[in-house]
Protein backbone atom coordinates (compact mmCIF):
# COMPACT_ATOMS: atom_id res chain seq x y z
CA UNK A 1 0.00 0.00 0.00
CA UNK A 2 1.07 3.57 -0.27
CA UNK A 3 1.51 5.50 2.56
CA UNK A 4 0.57 9.04 3.47
CA UNK A 5 3.76 10.72 3.78
CA UNK A 6 4.57 9.30 -0.17
CA UNK A 7 1.57 11.94 -1.03
CA UNK A 8 2.34 14.86 0.47
CA UNK A 9 4.03 16.46 -2.63
CA UNK A 10 0.77 15.82 -4.70
CA UNK A 11 -1.60 18.32 -3.12
CA UNK A 12 -2.56 21.13 -4.04
CA UNK A 13 -1.18 24.77 -3.46
CA UNK A 14 -2.85 26.10 -0.51
CA UNK A 15 -5.87 23.63 -0.26
CA UNK A 16 -3.38 20.90 1.35
CA UNK A 17 -5.75 18.07 -0.88
CA UNK A 18 -4.38 15.46 -2.33
CA UNK A 19 -4.88 14.30 -5.74
CA UNK A 20 -4.37 10.82 -7.16
CA UNK A 21 -1.34 10.78 -9.33
CA UNK A 22 -1.18 9.78 -12.88
CA UNK A 23 -0.46 6.42 -13.39
CA UNK A 24 1.66 4.89 -15.97
CA UNK A 25 0.62 2.35 -18.98
CA UNK A 26 1.94 -0.40 -17.55
CA UNK A 27 0.71 0.51 -13.98
CA UNK A 28 -3.09 0.47 -15.53
CA UNK A 29 -2.15 -2.22 -17.10
CA UNK A 30 -1.41 -4.37 -14.44
CA UNK A 31 -3.75 -3.32 -12.74
CA UNK A 32 -6.45 -4.19 -14.88
CA UNK A 33 -4.87 -7.36 -16.04
CA UNK A 34 -6.93 -9.79 -14.28
CA UNK A 35 -10.00 -8.90 -15.85
CA UNK A 36 -8.57 -10.78 -18.83
CA UNK A 37 -8.86 -14.05 -16.78
CA UNK A 38 -11.87 -13.11 -15.55
CA UNK A 39 -13.59 -12.44 -19.04
CA UNK A 40 -11.67 -15.44 -20.43
CA UNK A 41 -14.16 -17.55 -18.10
CA UNK A 42 -17.15 -15.33 -18.66
CA UNK A 43 -16.68 -15.93 -22.39
CA UNK A 44 -16.76 -19.80 -22.20
CA UNK A 45 -19.88 -19.40 -19.99
CA UNK A 46 -21.36 -17.35 -22.91
CA UNK A 47 -20.38 -19.45 -25.65
CA UNK A 48 -21.23 -22.83 -24.52
CA UNK A 49 -23.74 -22.33 -21.49
CA UNK A 50 -26.30 -23.18 -23.55
CA UNK A 51 -25.26 -25.93 -25.81
CA UNK A 52 -24.05 -27.53 -22.14
CA UNK A 53 -27.58 -27.33 -20.80
CA UNK A 54 -29.21 -27.95 -24.13
CA UNK A 55 -27.05 -31.25 -23.93
CA UNK A 56 -28.59 -31.76 -20.27
CA UNK A 57 -31.89 -32.05 -22.07
CA UNK A 58 -32.67 -28.42 -21.84
CA UNK A 59 -35.83 -26.83 -24.06
CA UNK A 60 -35.14 -23.80 -26.14
CA UNK A 61 -37.72 -22.16 -25.27
CA UNK A 62 -36.29 -22.72 -21.67
CA UNK A 63 -33.01 -21.74 -21.98
CA UNK A 64 -33.68 -18.27 -20.65
CA UNK A 65 -34.93 -19.46 -17.24
CA UNK A 66 -31.87 -21.48 -16.62
CA UNK A 67 -30.04 -18.40 -17.45
CA UNK A 68 -32.56 -16.36 -15.29
CA UNK A 69 -30.50 -17.44 -12.12
CA UNK A 70 -27.36 -15.41 -12.83
CA UNK A 71 -28.54 -11.86 -13.15
CA UNK A 72 -30.67 -12.48 -9.78
CA UNK A 73 -27.57 -13.97 -8.15
CA UNK A 74 -25.90 -10.23 -9.48
CA UNK A 75 -28.73 -7.91 -8.67
CA UNK A 76 -28.36 -9.51 -4.67
CA UNK A 77 -24.31 -9.71 -4.57
CA UNK A 78 -23.07 -6.78 -6.07
CA UNK A 79 -24.52 -3.89 -4.19
CA UNK A 80 -23.81 -5.90 -0.92
CA UNK A 81 -20.11 -6.62 -2.76
CA UNK A 82 -19.52 -2.66 -3.16
CA UNK A 83 -21.14 -1.94 0.42
CA UNK A 84 -18.50 -3.88 2.00
CA UNK A 85 -15.81 -3.40 -0.52
CA UNK A 86 -16.01 0.22 0.22
CA UNK A 87 -15.32 -0.77 4.20
CA UNK A 88 -12.87 -3.54 3.68
CA UNK A 89 -9.26 -2.76 4.79
CA UNK A 90 -7.49 -5.38 5.64
CA UNK A 91 -4.06 -7.11 4.64
CA UNK A 92 -4.85 -7.50 1.66
CA UNK A 93 -6.14 -4.46 0.72
CA UNK A 94 -9.69 -2.84 -0.15
CA UNK A 95 -10.75 -4.38 -3.21
CA UNK A 96 -8.39 -7.33 -3.73
CA UNK A 97 -10.63 -9.58 -1.16
CA UNK A 98 -13.31 -9.69 -3.33
CA UNK A 99 -12.07 -9.97 -6.54
CA UNK A 100 -9.43 -12.82 -5.49
CA UNK A 101 -12.29 -14.56 -3.33
CA UNK A 102 -14.69 -14.19 -6.63
CA UNK A 103 -12.26 -15.49 -9.07
CA UNK A 104 -11.55 -18.95 -6.71
CA UNK A 105 -14.96 -19.72 -6.52
CA UNK A 106 -15.59 -18.97 -9.83
CA UNK A 107 -12.57 -20.97 -10.97
CA UNK A 108 -14.07 -23.85 -8.82
CA UNK A 109 -17.28 -23.56 -10.88
CA UNK A 110 -15.93 -23.33 -13.91
CA UNK A 111 -14.67 -27.07 -13.53
CA UNK A 112 -17.79 -28.47 -12.27
CA UNK A 113 -20.33 -27.01 -14.72
CA UNK A 114 -19.53 -29.43 -18.15
CA UNK A 115 -19.16 -32.13 -15.47
CA UNK A 116 -22.12 -32.00 -14.04
CA UNK A 117 -23.48 -35.27 -15.59
CA UNK A 118 -20.64 -37.05 -13.11
CA UNK A 119 -23.12 -36.34 -10.08
CA UNK A 120 -25.45 -39.53 -10.42
CA UNK A 121 -27.16 -38.61 -7.29
CA UNK A 122 -28.67 -35.64 -8.62
CA UNK A 123 -30.08 -34.54 -12.37
CA UNK A 124 -27.70 -32.89 -14.42
CA UNK A 125 -29.45 -30.58 -15.96
CA UNK A 126 -30.38 -28.94 -12.35
CA UNK A 127 -26.35 -29.23 -11.32
CA UNK A 128 -25.45 -27.27 -14.59
CA UNK A 129 -27.80 -24.57 -14.35
CA UNK A 130 -27.28 -24.43 -10.54
CA UNK A 131 -23.21 -24.39 -11.65
CA UNK A 132 -24.42 -21.37 -14.33
CA UNK A 133 -25.70 -19.50 -11.25
CA UNK A 134 -23.04 -19.89 -8.68
CA UNK A 135 -20.18 -18.94 -11.89
CA UNK A 136 -21.77 -15.83 -12.88
CA UNK A 137 -22.55 -14.92 -9.22
CA UNK A 138 -18.73 -15.29 -8.06
CA UNK A 139 -18.06 -13.42 -11.70
CA UNK A 140 -20.31 -10.55 -10.62
CA UNK A 141 -18.09 -10.53 -6.97
CA UNK A 142 -14.36 -10.86 -8.85
CA UNK A 143 -15.89 -7.84 -11.36
CA UNK A 144 -17.39 -4.70 -9.88
CA UNK A 145 -14.72 -4.56 -7.23
CA UNK A 146 -12.05 -4.54 -10.35
CA UNK A 147 -14.51 -1.44 -11.66
CA UNK A 148 -14.45 0.30 -8.42
CA UNK A 149 -10.26 -0.02 -8.18
CA UNK A 150 -10.00 2.15 -11.35
CA UNK A 151 -12.05 4.62 -9.95
CA UNK A 152 -10.05 4.27 -6.62
CA UNK A 153 -6.59 4.86 -8.40
CA UNK A 154 -6.98 6.98 -11.21
CA UNK A 155 -7.83 10.51 -11.58
CA UNK A 156 -10.39 11.44 -13.61
CA UNK A 157 -8.20 12.68 -15.98
CA UNK A 158 -7.40 9.08 -16.70
CA UNK A 159 -10.71 7.09 -16.06
CA UNK A 160 -11.71 6.84 -19.49
CA UNK A 161 -8.55 5.31 -20.23
CA UNK A 162 -8.90 2.98 -17.18
CA UNK A 163 -11.85 1.66 -18.50
CA UNK A 164 -10.88 1.24 -21.61
CA UNK A 165 -7.52 -1.36 -20.95
CA UNK A 166 -10.23 -2.64 -19.44
CA UNK A 167 -11.97 -3.45 -22.32
CA UNK A 168 -9.25 -4.10 -24.35
CA UNK A 169 -8.15 -7.01 -21.85
CA UNK A 170 -11.92 -7.44 -21.51
CA UNK A 171 -11.41 -8.27 -25.21
CA UNK A 172 -8.43 -10.42 -25.42
CA UNK A 173 -9.02 -12.64 -22.75
CA UNK A 174 -12.80 -13.31 -24.09
CA UNK A 175 -11.02 -14.13 -27.55
CA UNK A 176 -8.82 -16.63 -26.08
CA UNK A 177 -12.03 -17.94 -23.59
CA UNK A 178 -14.67 -17.82 -27.14
CA UNK A 179 -11.56 -19.56 -29.72
CA UNK A 180 -10.56 -22.10 -27.35
CA UNK A 181 -12.78 -25.09 -27.95
CA UNK A 182 -12.83 -24.54 -31.71
CA UNK A 183 -9.11 -24.68 -31.17
CA UNK A 184 -8.37 -27.28 -29.04
CA UNK A 185 -11.07 -29.69 -31.74
CA UNK A 186 -9.36 -28.40 -34.85
CA UNK A 187 -5.68 -28.26 -34.38
CA UNK A 188 -4.97 -30.61 -31.49
CA UNK A 189 -7.34 -32.68 -32.82
CA UNK A 190 -9.48 -33.23 -29.51
CA UNK A 191 -12.82 -34.60 -29.72
CA UNK A 192 -15.89 -32.46 -30.82
CA UNK A 193 -18.38 -34.55 -29.79
CA UNK A 194 -19.49 -37.09 -27.18
CA UNK A 195 -22.50 -39.43 -26.28
CA UNK A 196 -25.92 -38.32 -25.23
CA UNK A 197 -26.36 -36.22 -22.04
CA UNK A 198 -22.09 -36.06 -22.08
CA UNK A 199 -20.34 -32.89 -22.74
CA UNK A 200 -17.25 -32.83 -25.13
CA UNK A 201 -13.80 -33.13 -24.79
CA UNK A 202 -12.88 -30.03 -26.29
CA UNK A 203 -15.88 -28.67 -24.20
CA UNK A 204 -14.22 -29.93 -20.83
CA UNK A 205 -10.63 -29.11 -21.55
CA UNK A 206 -11.34 -24.98 -22.53
CA UNK A 207 -12.94 -24.79 -19.32
CA UNK A 208 -10.14 -25.95 -16.86
CA UNK A 209 -7.58 -23.80 -18.84
CA UNK A 210 -10.34 -21.18 -18.09
CA UNK A 211 -9.99 -22.12 -14.69
CA UNK A 212 -6.26 -21.35 -14.50
CA UNK A 213 -6.09 -18.74 -16.53
CA UNK A 214 -8.72 -16.67 -14.64
CA UNK A 215 -6.92 -17.30 -10.67
CA UNK A 216 -3.34 -16.60 -12.32
CA UNK A 217 -4.01 -13.46 -13.92
CA UNK A 218 -5.94 -12.16 -10.40
CA UNK A 219 -2.73 -13.43 -8.86
CA UNK A 220 -0.79 -10.92 -10.99
CA UNK A 221 -2.75 -8.20 -10.62
CA UNK A 222 -2.34 -8.26 -6.67
CA UNK A 223 1.01 -9.00 -6.46
CA UNK A 224 1.83 -5.86 -9.05
CA UNK A 225 -1.07 -3.45 -8.13
CA UNK A 226 -0.69 -1.53 -4.91
CA UNK A 227 -4.19 0.39 -3.09
CA UNK A 228 -4.55 3.63 -1.46
CA UNK A 229 -5.10 2.93 2.54
CA UNK A 230 -7.61 4.83 4.30
CA UNK A 231 -5.44 7.98 5.40
CA UNK A 232 -4.51 8.56 1.97
CA UNK A 233 -7.80 7.68 0.23
CA UNK A 234 -9.45 9.98 2.33
CA UNK A 235 -7.70 13.04 1.48
CA UNK A 236 -8.05 12.96 -2.34
CA UNK A 237 -12.11 13.89 -1.32
CA UNK A 238 -13.55 17.17 -0.30
CA UNK A 239 -16.22 15.66 1.31
CA UNK A 240 -16.42 14.59 4.87
CA UNK A 241 -15.36 11.87 5.82
CA UNK A 242 -17.31 8.60 6.89
CA UNK A 243 -16.97 6.86 9.29
CA UNK A 244 -17.57 2.78 7.88
CA UNK A 245 -20.28 2.07 9.88
CA UNK A 246 -24.60 1.14 8.93
CA UNK A 247 -25.76 -2.15 7.80
CA UNK A 248 -27.03 -3.26 4.84
CA UNK A 249 -29.83 -1.28 5.15
CA UNK A 250 -27.48 1.90 4.32
CA UNK A 251 -27.57 -0.10 0.66
CA UNK A 252 -31.60 1.12 0.23
CA UNK A 253 -30.62 4.83 1.61
CA UNK A 254 -28.06 5.09 -0.73
CA UNK A 255 -30.82 3.73 -3.69
CA UNK A 256 -32.87 6.08 -2.60
CA UNK A 257 -30.36 8.57 -3.55
CA UNK A 258 -28.67 7.99 -6.76
CA UNK A 259 -27.51 10.52 -8.87
CA UNK A 260 -29.89 11.64 -11.69
CA UNK A 261 -26.88 10.11 -14.33
CA UNK A 262 -26.87 7.03 -13.20
CA UNK A 263 -31.05 6.69 -13.43
CA UNK A 264 -30.67 8.34 -16.85
CA UNK A 265 -27.87 5.46 -17.66
CA UNK A 266 -30.24 2.22 -16.45
CA UNK A 267 -32.58 2.69 -19.72
CA UNK A 268 -29.75 2.37 -21.76
CA UNK A 269 -28.34 -0.36 -19.78
CA UNK A 270 -31.82 -1.62 -19.51
CA UNK A 271 -31.80 -1.44 -23.82
CA UNK A 272 -28.38 -2.59 -24.57
CA UNK A 273 -28.47 -5.48 -21.92
CA UNK A 274 -31.47 -6.72 -22.44
CA UNK A 275 -30.20 -7.12 -26.05
CA UNK A 276 -26.79 -8.90 -24.75
CA UNK A 277 -28.48 -10.85 -22.80
CA UNK A 278 -30.59 -12.48 -25.88
CA UNK A 279 -27.87 -12.67 -27.83
CA UNK A 280 -25.72 -14.48 -25.53
CA UNK A 281 -28.63 -17.54 -24.95
CA UNK A 282 -30.32 -17.72 -28.08
CA UNK A 283 -27.42 -17.04 -30.41
CA UNK A 284 -26.22 -20.36 -30.39
CA UNK A 285 -29.21 -22.10 -30.70
CA UNK A 286 -30.05 -19.45 -33.64
CA UNK A 287 -27.16 -20.21 -35.37
CA UNK A 288 -27.62 -24.26 -35.43
CA UNK A 289 -31.30 -23.56 -36.91
CA UNK A 290 -31.33 -20.85 -38.98
CA UNK A 291 -27.80 -21.46 -40.67
CA UNK A 292 -26.91 -25.03 -40.25
CA UNK A 293 -30.45 -26.51 -40.32
CA UNK A 294 -30.06 -28.49 -37.19
CA UNK A 295 -33.31 -30.12 -36.14
CA UNK A 296 -34.61 -29.43 -32.62
CA UNK A 297 -33.60 -31.47 -30.16
CA UNK A 298 -30.75 -33.17 -32.15
CA UNK A 299 -27.57 -32.15 -29.78
CA UNK A 300 -25.51 -35.10 -30.51
CA UNK A 301 -24.45 -34.45 -34.23
CA UNK A 302 -21.58 -32.92 -35.88
CA UNK A 303 -23.22 -29.71 -37.12
CA UNK A 304 -24.20 -29.34 -33.54
CA UNK A 305 -20.77 -29.57 -32.54
CA UNK A 306 -19.52 -27.54 -35.63
CA UNK A 307 -22.76 -24.12 -35.18
CA UNK A 308 -21.52 -24.56 -31.16
CA UNK A 309 -17.93 -24.04 -31.93
CA UNK A 310 -18.65 -21.35 -34.66
CA UNK A 311 -20.55 -19.60 -32.06
CA UNK A 312 -17.40 -19.51 -29.98
CA UNK A 313 -15.35 -18.10 -33.20
CA UNK A 314 -17.99 -15.24 -34.10
CA UNK A 315 -18.17 -14.49 -30.24
CA UNK A 316 -14.20 -14.61 -30.40
CA UNK A 317 -14.30 -12.15 -33.46
CA UNK A 318 -16.61 -9.10 -31.65
CA UNK A 319 -14.70 -9.49 -28.19
CA UNK A 320 -10.97 -8.85 -30.21
CA UNK A 321 -13.36 -5.99 -32.44
CA UNK A 322 -13.92 -4.52 -28.84
CA UNK A 323 -10.45 -4.96 -27.92
CA UNK A 324 -9.13 -2.65 -30.27
CA UNK A 325 -12.17 -0.56 -30.91
CA UNK A 326 -11.95 0.26 -26.77
CA UNK A 327 -8.22 1.79 -27.53
CA UNK A 328 -9.76 4.36 -29.43
CA UNK A 329 -12.65 4.92 -27.20
CA UNK A 330 -10.93 7.73 -25.66
CA UNK A 331 -10.00 9.65 -28.64
CA UNK A 332 -13.33 9.43 -30.31
CA UNK A 333 -15.03 10.41 -27.27
CA UNK A 334 -12.51 13.63 -26.95
CA UNK A 335 -13.93 14.61 -30.36
CA UNK A 336 -17.63 13.66 -30.28
CA UNK A 337 -18.33 12.94 -26.76
CA UNK A 338 -19.21 10.42 -24.09
CA UNK A 339 -22.42 10.29 -25.26
CA UNK A 340 -22.42 10.39 -29.34
CA UNK A 341 -19.36 7.56 -29.77
CA UNK A 342 -21.92 5.33 -26.86
CA UNK A 343 -24.84 6.42 -29.40
CA UNK A 344 -22.99 5.41 -32.61
CA UNK A 345 -21.27 2.36 -31.13
CA UNK A 346 -24.53 0.95 -29.67
CA UNK A 347 -26.46 1.56 -33.48
CA UNK A 348 -23.87 -0.11 -34.95
CA UNK A 349 -24.37 -3.06 -32.79
CA UNK A 350 -28.42 -3.21 -33.56
CA UNK A 351 -27.04 -3.22 -37.02
CA UNK A 352 -24.46 -5.78 -36.64
CA UNK A 353 -27.91 -8.23 -34.72
CA UNK A 354 -30.61 -7.81 -37.37
CA UNK A 355 -27.98 -8.35 -39.95
CA UNK A 356 -27.78 -11.75 -38.88
CA UNK A 357 -31.26 -12.62 -40.05
CA UNK A 358 -30.20 -12.22 -43.67
CA UNK A 359 -27.53 -14.40 -43.32
CA UNK A 360 -27.27 -18.21 -44.44
CA UNK A 361 -23.64 -18.96 -44.56
CA UNK A 362 -21.78 -19.28 -41.43
CA UNK A 363 -19.11 -17.82 -42.86
CA UNK A 364 -20.71 -14.10 -43.68
CA UNK A 365 -21.47 -14.33 -39.56
CA UNK A 366 -18.48 -13.07 -38.90
CA UNK A 367 -19.46 -9.72 -40.81
CA UNK A 368 -22.29 -8.50 -38.23
CA UNK A 369 -19.50 -9.07 -35.19
CA UNK A 370 -18.30 -6.08 -36.50
CA UNK A 371 -20.70 -3.82 -35.21
CA UNK A 372 -22.01 -5.73 -32.07
CA UNK A 373 -17.90 -5.74 -31.09
CA UNK A 374 -18.00 -1.42 -31.53
CA UNK A 375 -21.07 -1.94 -29.09
CA UNK A 376 -19.69 -4.26 -26.71
CA UNK A 377 -16.68 -2.21 -26.52
CA UNK A 378 -18.23 0.75 -25.82
CA UNK A 379 -20.67 -0.79 -23.39
CA UNK A 380 -17.80 -1.88 -21.65
CA UNK A 381 -16.46 1.32 -21.05
CA UNK A 382 -18.60 4.23 -21.89
CA UNK A 383 -21.36 4.32 -19.08
CA UNK A 384 -18.91 3.55 -16.55
CA UNK A 385 -16.78 6.43 -17.73
CA UNK A 386 -20.00 8.70 -17.57
CA UNK A 387 -20.81 7.25 -14.14
CA UNK A 388 -17.63 7.68 -12.34
CA UNK A 389 -17.30 11.42 -12.39
CA UNK A 390 -21.35 11.67 -11.30
CA UNK A 391 -21.11 9.64 -7.49
CA UNK A 392 -19.51 10.34 -4.46
CA UNK A 393 -15.96 8.96 -4.32
CA UNK A 394 -16.45 7.26 -0.70
CA UNK A 395 -19.42 5.54 -2.32
CA UNK A 396 -17.77 4.79 -5.26
CA UNK A 397 -17.85 0.72 -4.25
CA UNK A 398 -21.68 0.27 -3.37
CA UNK A 399 -22.84 2.51 -6.35
CA UNK A 400 -20.88 0.78 -9.09
CA UNK A 401 -22.51 -2.57 -7.20
CA UNK A 402 -26.18 -0.70 -7.37
CA UNK A 403 -25.13 0.50 -10.84
CA UNK A 404 -25.09 -2.98 -11.00
CA UNK A 405 -28.78 -3.45 -11.03
CA UNK A 406 -29.29 -1.53 -13.96
CA UNK A 407 -26.99 -5.02 -15.72
CA UNK A 408 -29.06 -7.45 -14.00
CA UNK A 409 -32.81 -5.90 -14.48
CA UNK A 410 -32.92 -6.58 -18.05
CA UNK A 411 -31.63 -9.96 -17.85
CA UNK A 412 -34.25 -10.86 -15.18
CA UNK A 413 -37.11 -9.49 -17.86
CA UNK A 414 -35.92 -11.17 -20.25
CA UNK A 415 -35.01 -14.26 -18.45
CA UNK A 416 -38.77 -14.51 -17.70
CA UNK A 417 -40.43 -13.56 -21.03
CA UNK A 418 -37.65 -14.17 -23.32
CA UNK A 419 -38.42 -18.04 -23.88
CA UNK A 420 -41.62 -17.68 -23.67
CA UNK A 421 -41.44 -14.80 -26.32
CA UNK A 422 -39.94 -17.56 -28.69
CA UNK A 423 -41.42 -19.89 -27.66
CA UNK A 424 -45.41 -18.48 -28.30
CA UNK A 425 -44.68 -15.42 -30.96
CA UNK A 426 -41.96 -16.70 -32.27
CA UNK A 427 -43.05 -20.36 -33.20
CA UNK A 428 -39.94 -21.57 -31.60
CA UNK A 429 -37.50 -19.60 -33.98
CA UNK A 430 -34.15 -18.40 -31.89
CA UNK A 431 -33.66 -16.35 -34.66
CA UNK A 432 -36.31 -13.96 -34.12
CA UNK A 433 -34.91 -13.23 -30.63
CA UNK A 434 -31.67 -12.27 -32.04
CA UNK A 435 -33.89 -9.94 -34.29
CA UNK A 436 -35.58 -8.21 -31.40
CA UNK A 437 -32.50 -7.82 -29.78
CA UNK A 438 -31.04 -5.15 -32.77
CA UNK A 439 -34.45 -3.34 -32.23
CA UNK A 440 -33.52 -2.99 -28.35
CA UNK A 441 -29.77 -2.03 -29.30
CA UNK A 442 -31.01 0.96 -31.43
CA UNK A 443 -33.47 2.13 -28.59
CA UNK A 444 -29.94 2.21 -26.53
CA UNK A 445 -28.74 4.24 -29.11
CA UNK A 446 -31.52 7.05 -29.02
CA UNK A 447 -31.47 6.91 -25.07
CA UNK A 448 -28.13 7.76 -24.49
CA UNK A 449 -28.18 11.24 -26.04
CA UNK A 450 -30.24 12.36 -23.30
CA UNK A 451 -28.36 11.19 -20.76
CA UNK A 452 -26.76 14.20 -18.09
CA UNK A 453 -23.28 13.69 -18.65
CA UNK A 454 -21.36 17.05 -17.02
CA UNK A 455 -17.96 16.04 -19.22
CA UNK A 456 -19.86 16.46 -22.27
CA UNK A 457 -21.45 19.72 -21.36
CA UNK A 458 -17.94 21.18 -20.66
CA UNK A 459 -16.78 19.50 -23.79
CA UNK A 460 -19.94 21.59 -25.53
CA UNK A 461 -18.92 24.60 -23.60
CA UNK A 462 -15.32 24.01 -24.92
CA UNK A 463 -14.23 23.79 -20.84
CA UNK A 464 -12.08 20.99 -21.64
CA UNK A 465 -8.38 20.62 -22.36
CA UNK A 466 -8.34 18.49 -26.10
Amino acid sequence: MISLDEMRGSASAGSGLLQRPRLSFWQIFNMSFGFLGIQFGFALQNGNASRILQTFGADVEHLSLFWLAAPVTGMIIQPIIGHYSDRTWNRLGRRKPYFLAGGILAAIALVLMPNSSLLLFLPPLLVGAGMLMLMDATFNVAMEPFRALVADNLPDSQRGLGFSVQTFLIGVGAVLGSWLPYVFSSYFGVAKTAPQGHIPDNVLFSFYTGAAVLVLSLVYTMVTTKEYPPEVYEHFSREATEEHQGGLLTIFKDLAHVPRTMRQLGLVQFFSWFALFSMWVFMAPAVAEHIYHVKPGDTTSAKFADAGNWVGICFGVYNGISAVYALFLPAIARVTGRRAAHAFSLAAGGVGLLSVFFIHNANWLLLPMLGIGLAWGSILAMPYAILSGAIPAKKMGVYMGIFNLFITLPQIVNGFFGGWVVKTIFGGQAIYAIVLAGLFMFCGAVSVLYVHDEHDDKFSNNQLPV
